[in-house]
């Protein structure tokens, strides 16, 4: 399913995006943190729901973008809390991996979807 692998960079974008936008809408947000979008490193974005999810990234001389969107529930908040409050946050693939199949990191029991 994922072409990415754990020579990848993951960057996870603290607020919510509008990911009605295209590719050069998430590369403004990745230049205004002084980092470049086709450095081979994957952009990871959500919605102000969490229930939607962009993934961007640069291969082979094009940008490619993983699109993800929940029929039920809703990413946990609590991936995204940090103390600076805006800019990217490194994540490792295997938790980029449970994020993106809808899995709870924290939790003892994995539930596929998290109720809020």
């Amino acid at each position: 399913m994922f072409s990415l692998n754990e020579s990848n960079r993951f960057m996870v974008f603290f607020n919510a995006v509008d990911l009605r936008k295209e590719i050069e809408y998430l590369c403004v947000f990745v230049r205004m943190y002084s980092m470049v979008p086709s450095d081979g490193s994957v952009y990871e974005f959500l919605n102000c729901d969490r229930t939607r999810m962009k993934l961007l990234h640069w291969e082979r001389g094009c940008y490619v973008i993983f699109y993800k969107r929940m029929e039920r529930g809703r990413i946990r908040r609590t991936v995204f809390r940090t103390n600076a409050g805006c800019g990217f946050r490194l994540m490792r693939r295997d938790e980029t991996v449970l994020l993106v199949e809808g899995i709870a990191g924290s939790a003892r029991r994995r539930k596929r979807f998290d109720f809020q």
